[in-house]
């Protein structure tokens, strides 16, 4: 039987505290999914679209979660969706 491999959480989001609560949430409640993440609109589509210092897939592997922040700087979440 192939064992179940955990998902990448990608999360956009600005504020660097929510960042840190999710990452103490996800351990707290013994999560094997790795959290990665990104400060704005532009960063998270570079991200999904391997742009820039997102090229390499090995580290910047496709999530299977976004976790979207709708107010963020230069490019907010509501854009980024679109």
């Amino acid at each position: 039987m192939i064992e179940p491999q955990p998902i990448l959480i990608l999360m956009a989001d600005d504020d660097e505290d929510d960042i840190l609560l999710t990452e103490k949430a996800l351990k707290k409640g013994k999560l094997l999914n790795s959290l990665h993440s990104v400060r704005d609109g532009e960063e998270l589509i570079d991200y999904l679209l391997h742009r820039g210092e997102y090229t390499d897939t090995s580290t910047s592997p496709r999530p299977g979660i976004i976790l979207l922040d709708l107010n963020m700087p230069k490019k907010d979440g509501r854009e980024a969706l679109r």
